[in-house]
């Protein structure tokens, strides 16, 4: 099994997982890049962090919900071209 065949096997497994990653990645990624290029009051870096990390998020809740739609739809080619 090969690395990318791994990563999508434990993604799919820990779904809910990964989106808690997403997320907290995100806030901490913004919350540094706010940090190092604007003089903003920590109040205000943490509510655009907030809004940084919502926006990942949603999107990856979005790749989560396409690649649900998709496998399903490949089980199901799978199933009547073996039957």
């Amino acid at each position: 099994m090969d690395t990318v065949e791994s990563i999508r096997s434990w993604v799919s497994t820990h779904k809910l997982t990964s989106i808690g990653a997403i997320w907290a990645s995100a806030i901490g990624g913004s919350m540094a890049y706010t940090g190092s290029r604007t003089a903003l009051k920590p109040s205000l870096r943490l509510i655009h962090a907030r809004m940084h990390a919502q926006a990942f998020t949603l999107t990856g809740l979005s790749g989560a919900v396409a690649y649900h739609y998709y496998d399903k739809s490949c089980r199901k080619q799978e199933e009547a071209a073996s039957a």
